[in-house]
């Protein structure tokens, strides 16, 4: 199970009937299967995330259908057994023998303790993340692929829309990203479900169903009971990859921007603290702004975890921008804290921000500190 927070979800969904199904391309061949995994060439080992639904057993095939063809880096196979109904482990086992079968290694991960009842879809999924890439670490593996595909970028752009989420969540997810010092490759997802179930029918290969994916008590699967409505309504299939495309375009014009602008600044910047005078941005788009306060704050926050921290929650950094931004055009000071970081804003446009002693998380300002000293 995947869960519903953030960026994925599950790739190996039961139902075969998507939101709004992505047209039929044609099959597998070998220029495609090259085509596909270009970007693995040079890796030092690729580790396969298999749930042994039909979306991840055809990667597995796909994949070791590309690694007979060449001088591959080590592929591994491994399933995360999430212990959270019976017979779990025997699935995990019969992936196992999948993957023997085509001379792929294959690990089962569990994952261990008490599991709480609240989020549990969005638990699983971190666990799930946790124990892929830290298993890849040790086995000397740069990159974790998953399978999802089409289908699953649209449901994710359906589903942050209806949470409200800002461009960068509307662009879906992407192909590659880094993690944990690592690449997550999702090599498929510009592929369709139906291919992918046509490619393992075609290969006479079973696949396993996860019954959980059709519970009524998660909200993606009362979500997808909703997609004849939504497609009825135009936001089907393509009309949400269309979304996502562009929402991709623009986010990566605004990014651009605020890297632009960001450089510019005469900046101090060294563990823990930034410092520079941003009364030039008193002027720009608050969204140039709120995109360089976010990049600020995260590389501190990264400093201080040694890797990636967790995305700053959006309506937080909103607030916080919208405040900052109204004290430097007014010429006043301001303080506050978001994501671990206490920023400061002296009347004359000089900006501190510096990582919290107690990394508390959250918005507690808007305050007007007692000084402009800083």
């Amino acid at each position: 199970m995947l869960g519903p927070a953030n960026e994925d979800q599950n790739s190996d969904r039961a139902d075969q009937g998507p939101i709004g199904a992505a047209p039929f391309k044609t099959p597998f061949g070998g220029a495609e299967i090259a085509r596909l995994f270009r970007s693995w060439e040079d890796a030092r080992g690729i580790l396969l995330a298999v749930s042994g639904g039909p979306d991840s057993v055809a990667l597995m095939l796909l994949a070791a259908a590309w690694a007979e063809s060449r001088a591959a880096p080590p592929l591994r196979v491994a399933t995360v057994d999430h212990c959270l109904r019976e017979g779990s482990r025997h699935e995990a086992e019969q992936v196992g023998a999948w993957a023997a079968a085509l001379g792929l290694p294959h690990e089962i991960l569990v994952w261990d303790g008490a599991k709480q009842r609240s989020r549990i879809q969005e638990r699983a999924r971190q666990a799930r993340y946790d124990l892929l890439f830290a298993h890849a670490a040790r086995i000397g593996a740069d990159i974790v692929a998953t399978a999802h595909h089409a289908d699953d970028q649209a449901e994710t752009i359906l589903f942050r829309l209806l949470r409200g989420s800002g461009l960068a969540g509307l662009a879906g997810m992407t192909g590659s990203r880094e993690r944990s010092g690592l690449t997550h490759s999702r090599p498929l997802l510009h592929r369709s479900k139906a291919e992918l179930l046509a490619f393992c029918e075609a290969r006479a290969h079973p696949s396993l169903d996860d019954p959980s994916n059709r519970n009524p008590a998660y909200a993606r699967t009362r979500m997808r009971a909703l997609s004849g409505f939504f497609a009825a309504q135009g936001l089907d299939g393509a009309a949400l990859l269309r979304l996502g495309r562009r929402a991709a375009r623009a986010e990566a014009a605004l990014a651009e921007q605020a890297r632009f602008l960001r450089a510019g600044l005469e900046a101090e910047r060294k563990p823990g603290l930034f410092r520079a005078n941003i009364a030039s941005l008193a002027a720009q788009p608050e969204e140039a702004l709120l995109r360089i306060l976010s990049l600020e704050i995260q590389a501190i926050e990264a400093q201080a975890l040694d890797d990636v921290g967790p995305p700053l929650r959006l309506d937080r950094l909103e607030a916080l921008t919208l405040a900052l931004r109204k004290a430097l055009q007014s010429g006043v000071s301001f303080a506050s804290t978001l994501g671990g970081a206490a920023l400061r804003l002296r009347a004359d446009g000089t900006l501190t921000i510096q990582r919290e002693k107690a990394r508390r998380r959250g918005l507690t300002g808007p305050k007007k500190p007692p000084s402009d000293a800083i």
